[in-house]
C-alpha cells in the first residue's frame, strides 16, 4: 500500500508530454493536407488575372529631316517684318556656318497622330529653320524648338497661318507609354519645356519644343512626363557631335546663391537658370522638311 505522503502516479496509459507532442505533429500534418486540398488553383482565365501590357504601334508612317549647323561667329536672324510671309525667308547672319549633318527622323503617326502631324507641319513649313539648339545636357539629351517673344534670337515664332491643332494627346495617359530607353529617341517636351512664360499665356499657345536623347544610356527621368513620338533613323553621329559641344555650367557658389534667391522669391533666380546648360557654341537647325518616299512605313523600331 502506498504511503499517504507518496505522490500519486499518473494513469497507466496517459503521458501528458508524449500525447501532446504526438497530437501537435498530427495537427500540423492535417492542417497542411487540408490547405492543399481546399485551396483551389488560380483561374488563369479570370478577369482579375494580370493581362500583358498593350502592344504599341510604333510603325513609322512619316520621315522628316533636320539639318544642323555650327556657327563660329555671332548668330542673329533677320527679325520678322510685315513683308515676311514665311519662316524660311528669315536667313541667318552667319558668315561661315559649319554643317554638322542631317538627322532623318521616323515618326509614329499611328500611335500619336496629333503630335506627329504638328511636328511634321513644323518641318514642312520651315518653322524650325534657323532656330537654336538652346539646351544640351551631356550624356542625356538636347532641346530645340523653344518659343520666345522674338525670333531674332533664334527662337521659334508660330505664324497664325499654320493653324496647328490643339494637342489633346498631352492629357492622354496612353501617350506616355513609350520610354526614353536609348539614344535617338525624339520626344515632345512637357516637363522639360522652357518656353517663354508670356508665350504660354496666349490662348492660342501650341507646344512645339522637342528633345532628342543622346545616350549612351537611357533617360528614365524623362519617362511618363514627355511624349515619345519618333526615333532617329539616320545621323546618330550628328546627335553625338551636338552632345559633345561644351555648355555653360555654373559654379557651386552660383548654384547656392540661386537657390537662396529662389527661396526668397526673387524672380531673377529663374531667369538665371535659363542660362544653365546653354551651348557655348551656336548650334542651329539650318534646314528642315519632309522626305517623300514611296512607302514610308517601316517595321517597329523600338525594342
Amino acid at each position: 500500500m502506498a504511503s499517504p505522503l507518496s505522490p500519486i502516479p499518473p494513469p497507466p496509459f496517459f503521458s501528458s508530454t508524449t500525447t501532446t507532442t504526438t497530437l501537435t505533429r498530427r495537427s500540423l500534418l492535417l492542417s497542411s493536407t487540408l490547405s492543399t486540398t481546399l485551396i483551389a488553383p488560380p483561374n488563369l482565365s479570370s478577369s482579375n488575372s494580370l493581362s500583358p501590357p498593350p502592344l504599341l504601334d510604333t510603325t513609322i508612317t512619316d520621315r522628316v529631316f533636320l539639318d544642323f549647323s555650327l556657327c563660329p561667329t555671332y548668330f542673329r536672324t533677320v527679325p520678322y517684318t510685315s513683308t515676311t510671309a514665311t519662316a524660311s525667308e528669315s536667313t541667318p547672319l552667319c558668315s561661315d556656318p559649319t554643317p554638322l549633318g542631317r538627322l532623318v527622323i521616323g515618326l509614329y503617326g499611328n500611335l500619336l497622330p496629333l503630335t506627329v502631324s504638328t511636328f511634321k507641319l513644323m518641318c514642312t513649313s520651315s518653322s524650325y529653320k534657323n532656330t537654336l539648339v538652346h539646351k544640351i545636357f551631356p550624356g542625356q539629351f538636347f532641346q530645340a524648338g523653344r518659343q520666345g517673344r522674338n525670333r531674332e534670337y533664334g527662337e521659334v515664332h508660330l505664324l497664325p497661318t499654320l493653324d496647328l491643332p490643339r494637342n489633346t494627346e498631352t492629357v492622354d495617359s496612353k501617350a506616355f507609354l513609350l520610354k526614353h530607353s536609348r539614344a535617338g529617341v525624339v520626344s515632345l517636351c512637357l516637363s522639360e519645356n522652357d518656353d517663354d512664360d508670356e508665350v504660354k499665356l496666349d490662348s492660342d499657345y501650341r507646344n512645339v519644343e522637342f528633345l532628342i536623347t543622346t545616350g549612351p544610356g537611357p533617360c528614365p527621368q524623362l519617362d511618363n512626363n514627355n511624349i515619345v513620338f519618333g526615333t532617329v533613323l539616320e545621323g546618330l553621329d550628328v546627335v553625338t557631335a551636338i552632345s559633345s559641344i561644351p555648355t555653360y555650367k555654373p559654379s557651386e557658389r552660383i548654384r547656392q546663391l540661386n537657390d537662396l534667391a529662389e527661396f526668397f522669391g526673387d524672380e531673377r533666380a529663374q531667369k538665371g537658370r535659363t542660362l544653365w546648360n546653354r551651348p557655348l557654341k551656336t548650334v542651329y537647325i539650318s534646314d528642315c522638311g519632309e522626305l517623300q518616299v514611296t512607302n514610308p512605313s517601316m517595321s517597329p523600331s523600338l525594342p
